[in-house]
C-alpha cells in the first residue's frame, strides 16, 4: 500500500473503521464491475451504504450515483445511513426501488412513446384487477376461467413481452392455438388499450416502458448512461428479465456496476426472478472483481449452523462458509405437535412465556409460514389468548375504501382522462348521477374515442349524450369545473393544505362527519384514516424537496407491504417467508414444517423447485437472531378432512448437534433426531415435560381421521376422469405422484399426489 493510499485511508477512518476486511475490499473498489456475494446477515446494506460514501469521498458527483434496492423502506434506510457517514452530499444520490426509479424517469421521458403524457397515473394491483375484470366482462368471457389472467400478463410484461409480441408469440406457436390462449391474447390487448386510454401504467409497465424507450431512443439511453456512471444494485439474485435488461442497458457504457446478493436467498422464481442473473454476472462483465462476505452479524452459532446444514444440500450454488463471532446460543427447537390446533396452542403458550419470563417483547417475535392460509387458526388462538399481532400483507392502509376514494379524486385532478377514478367518485358524495346516467356517459365517450371527462367538460359533447336531463347536465358541468379549478389550486397550495381543500370542497369529509351515519364506528374510523392520510402527505412534504401532487401519488402507489410495517407498535408479526425477506427478529417461529407445506406440494415434482423451497426455508431460518423454533403437526385439517402429515425433509437435514426435538404425543419426550419420523411417532416409555414449560396443551378431542382412500395400482396409460378438468391419461407414475395429460388443451398437464388425486380411474 502506497503512502498516498495510507494517508487517504487515514483521513477517511469514518468510512473504513466499522468494516471487516472483505467489506473494506468491496467498498474500496471504485472503477469497473464488482460482484459481492453476501451471505445472510453479513452486512450487505452496510457495504452498499459505505460504498456510496466512498464514491463521494473520491469526489464523484452525487448525481452520477444510482443505487437500486427492492423496497422504499430499504432505500430510505440506505440514504439515511449514507447521510450520517458522508453528510450533505449524500442527499443528492439517487437511491430508490426499480419501480420508483422508472416512475421518476418516465415523468420526464414518457411522451417520446407517443402513447402517454407526463401526467400519467400508476394503477396499483387492485386497480389493475378492476380493469382486467372489466375487459373480461366486455369480451363476454367467464371471469373464473380467466382468474389467472393478471398473473399471466404480469409474467409476460416482466419478460418484456408486450401485448403485440404476446399475440405474435401465441398465434405462431407450433401445435395450434387453443381458444383459451386466443381469448387471453384479446384480454391482454384490450387491457393495454384501456390503460393507454386512461393514461395509466401498471407496476410492470413502469419497467417495460422504460426499457422500450431505452431500446428505441438511444439518445435518451445515452443521456441516462452519462448521468448514472456508478450503479449499485441490491438483491441482484431477485431481478427478473425486465430488471436485468434495464440494468444492462444503463451500465453498458461505463460498466461501473456493483451488484450485491446471495444466490442462496433467491426465492422469487415464481414471479419471474432469475437466479442465473447473479450466477452469470462474471460472464456478462468479464473483468469483474468478486468479493464474498461470509461473516454473519445477525444469528447465533447454533442457528447459523442449522441453516448452513440445510442449504448445503442445494446444487449449483456458490459455496460459502458462513460463520459468526456471536454467542453459540440455544439449539434450534423442533416441536412435533399432534394437530394444527395444538400447534397454535403451543405458539400462544410459548410466546406468553417468552414475554413474561425472558423479557422479550411482542415486536421481537415473528411467526413465518409458507402460505397465508396458515394464519387463520393461529389468529383464532392469539385472539383467545389476547396476544396482539399484525398480519404483514393483510388489508393495506391504502386499499381501504375511503383512502381509495380520496386517491381517486387526487388522481383525477392530475390526470382528468382517468376514467376509472372518475367513475369511482363522480357520485361520491351523492350528486344524483345514478349508474344508468354513468353508463350513458361511458357508452357515448367510448363511441367518440374520448375520455368521460372530455365529454362532461364540453357543452357540445354533453348535449349529444342521449337521455340526460338538463339538471344532470348542469351538475356534470359543475363537477367538471370543480376538477379543473382544483388543477389550478394545487399550484398555489402546499400538498397537505391542498388535500384538505379537496376534502372540504368535494363534501367528502362532511359526508362522513355530518351524514346520518356519522356516529357509526366505521365512519368514525374512516375519518381517522383520512386524518392519517393527510398526516402521511404532511410527512412526505416535509421530507421531500419536490413535494408535488403527482410525486406524492407515485410515492403512495409504489409502497410495498414492508414499507408499511410499524416497528414501534409492539405486536407479534405474522407473515409468509416471502414477506419476511430483508427482515430480522430476535425470535422466529417457522410453522408447518411438513412435506407438502415446506416444501410446498406444488414444488415436489421438480428438483429445481425443491431447491427453491430449500432456499425459502434457509431465508426463514436466517431471519432469527437469538431463538429459532420449528413446528410441525402430525395431523392437519384441509377442506374439512384430516390428513396425516410427514415431517419436512428440511428438518431432517439440520445437523444433530444444532437441534433438539420434542414430541407432544409422548408428553414432551425428546425425539432422537436420527430416527425417521414414523419411528418417532411410536416412541413410548419417556414422559417428561419440555424445557421451561413449553409443553403444549393436548386437545381433549381430535377430529377423527377420514377413512383412508383405497389404494389404486396406477399404470402409465390409465384413463382418468376429473370433475372439472375432464378426461385425461396417466403419462408418468413416480415418487408417489401422477403426471396426467388432460384432453382439454386449456387444462394441459397436471401433477397430483397419487394417494389423494381427485380423479376416478376409468
Amino acid at each position: 500500500m502506497s503512502a498516498d493510499e495510507i494517508s487517504w485511508e487515514e483521513s477517511h477512518k469514518n468510512i473504513f473503521g466499522a468494516l471487516n476486511a472483505p467489506q473494506i475490499e468491496a467498498v474500496r473498489h471504485v472503477e469497473g464491475p464488482l460482484l459481492v456475494m453476501a451471505g445472510a446477515g453479513s452486512g450487505k446494506t452496510r457495504v452498499l451504504t459505505y460504498r456510496i460514501a466512498n464514491l463521494l469521498a473520491h469526489d464523484i458527483a452525487a448525481w452520477k450515483i444510482l443505487a437500486i434496492t427492492f423496497t422504499n423502506k430499504a432505500a430510505a434506510e440506505m440514504k439515511s445511513r449514507a447521510e450520517k457517514i458522508i453528510g450533505e452530499p449524500a442527499k443528492k444520490v439517487w437511491i430508490s426501488t426499480f419501480h420508483s426509479f422508472c416512475a421518476r424517469l418516465l415523468r420526464r421521458e414518457i411522451e417520446v412513446t407517443g402513447k402517454y403524457n407526463s401526467n400519467y397515473i400508476i394503477y396499483d394491483a387492485g386497480d389493475s384487477r378492476a380493469v382486467l375484470r372489466a375487459c373480461i366482462q366486455e369480451l363476454g368471457l367467464d371471469e373464473e376461467r380467466f382468474s389467472d389472467a393478471a398473473a399471466k400478463i404480469s409474467a409476460a410484461k416482466n419478460s418484456l413481452v408486450d401485448a403485440e409480441k404476446f399475440r405474435e408469440k401465441v398465434l405462431t406457436a407450433s401445435g395450434g392455438v387453443s381458444n383459451f390462449d386466443k381469448n387471453l391474447v384479446n384480454i391482454y390487448s384490450l387491457y393495454t388499450k384501456k390503460l393507454i386510454e386512461n393514461n395509466a401504467l401498471d407496476f410492470d409497465d413502469l419497467i417495460m416502458v422504460t426499457v422500450k424507450i431505452f431500446r428505441e431512443h438511444p439518445e435518451v439511453l445515452e443521456r441516462y448512461q452519462d448521468r448514472f456512471q456508478y450503479i449499485l444494485i441490491d438483491e441482484y439474485q431477485d431481478t427478473n428479465v425486465a430488471q436485468y435488461e434495464l440494468t444492462r442497458l444503463l451500465a453498458a457504457k461505463y460498466k461501473n456496476i456493483c451488484v450485491v446478493g446471495d444466490a442462496d436467498q433467491s426465492i422469487y422464481g415464481w414471479r419471474g426472478a432469475d437466479m442465473s442473473n447473479i450466477l452469470n454476472f462474471v460472464n456478462d462483465y468479464p473483468n469483474t472483481k468478486e468479493v464474498i462476505l461470509e461473516q454473519n452479524y445477525r444469528s447465533t452459532k447454533q442457528i447459523l449452523s442449522a441453516a448452513n446444514g440445510v442449504i448445503k444440500n442445494n446444487s449449483g450454488r456458490v459455496e460459502k462458509n458462513l460463520w459468526t463471532e456471536n454467542d453459540a446460543g440455544e439449539r434450534v427447537q423442533f416441536i412435533h405437535c399432534m394437530s394444527d390446533r395444538s400447534e397454535a396452542s403451543f405458539l400462544a403458550k410459548e410466546i406468553n412465556r417468552l414475554i413474561n419470563n425472558e423479557n422479550f417483547s411482542y415486536r421481537d417475535i415473528a411467526i413465518l409460514y409458507r402460505t397465508n392460509a396458515h394464519s387463520r387458526i393461529i389468529e383464532e388462538k392469539f385472539m383467545q389468548a389476547e396476544i396482539p399481532y399484525v398480519i404483514v400483507g393483510g388489508l393495506k392502509f391504502y386499499e381501504r375504501k375511503e383512502i381509495k376514494d380520496v386517491l381517486a379524486y387526487l388522481r383525477l385532478i392530475v390526470n382528468p382522462h382517468d376514467n376509472m377514478s372518475l367513475t369511482r367518485i363522480i357520485n361520491v358524495p351523492r350528486r344524483g348521477f345514478g349508474p344508468i346516467n354513468i353508463a350513458r356517459l361511458m357508452e357515448f365517450s367510448a363511441k367518440q374515442g374520448i375520455s368521460i371527462f372530455e365529454t362532461i367538460s364540453d357543452e357540445e359533447n354533453l348535449r349529444h349524450v342521449p337521455q340526460l336531463s338538463p339538471r344532470i347536465r348542469q351538475r356534470l358541468r359543475e363537477f367538471a369545473a370543480m376538477i379543473i379549478a382544483f388543477g389550478e389550486l394545487q399550484k398555489n397550495l402546499g400538498l397537505p393544505e391542498f388535500i384538505d381543500a379537496v376534502l372540504d370542497e368535494t363534501g367528502y369529509i362532511a359526508m362522513l362527519k355530518e351524514g346520518e351515519d356519522a356516529n357509526k364506528p366505521e365512519n368514525i374510523s374512516r375519518v381517522e384514516n383520512i386524518g392519517a392520510f393527510v398526516n402521511g402527505a404532511t410527512d412526505f412534504a416535509n421530507s421531500t424537496e419536490d413535494a408535488t401532487l403527482d410525486n406524492f401519488l407515485n410515492h403512495v402507489a409504489l409502497l410495498s407491504d414492508l414499507d408499511q410495517v410499524d416497528e414501534e407498535e409492539s405486536r407479534v408479526s405474522m407473515m409468509t417467508v416471502h414477506s419476511a425477506k430483508g427482515l430480522e427478529f430476535p425470535v422466529v417461529f417457522i410453522v408447518g414444517m411438513e412435506e407438502g407445506l415446506l416444501p410446498h406440494a406444488n414444488a415436489l415434482k421438480e428438483d429445481d423447485q425443491v431447491e427453491e423451497e430449500r432456499r425459502i426455508c434457509y431465508v426463514a431460518m436466517t431471519r432469527a437472531k437469538k431463538r429459532l423454533y420449528l413446528t410441525a403437526a402430525e395431523e392437519r385439517k384441509n377442506f374439512g378432512k384430516v390428513y396425516e402429515q410427514e415431517i419436512s425433509q428440511f428438518v431432517k437435514e439440520i445437523p444433530r448437534e444444532c437441534i433438539v426435538g420434542f414430541s407432544e404425543r409422548n408428553a414432551g419426550a425428546e425425539i432422537p433426531h436420527s430416527l425417521p419420523s414414523s419411528a418417532r411417532r411410536t416412541m413410548s416409555g419417556r414422559n417428561f415435560s419440555l424445557p421451561r414449560g413449553v409443553l403444549v396443551e393436548t386437545p381433549k378431542t381430535l377430529t377423527p381421521k377420514m377413512p383412508p382412500r383405497p389404494q389404486i395400482d396406477w399404470k402409465i396409460g390409465d384413463q382418468v376422469k376429473h370433475k372439472k378438468w375432464g378426461i385425461g391419461t396417466v403419462t408418468k407414475c413416480e415418487g408417489g405422484y401422477l403426471t396426467i395429460s388432460f384432453a382439454d388443451p386449456s387444462v394441459g398437464v397436471k401433477v397430483l399426489k397419487s394417494v389423494a388425486a381427485p380423479v376416478e380411474k376409468i
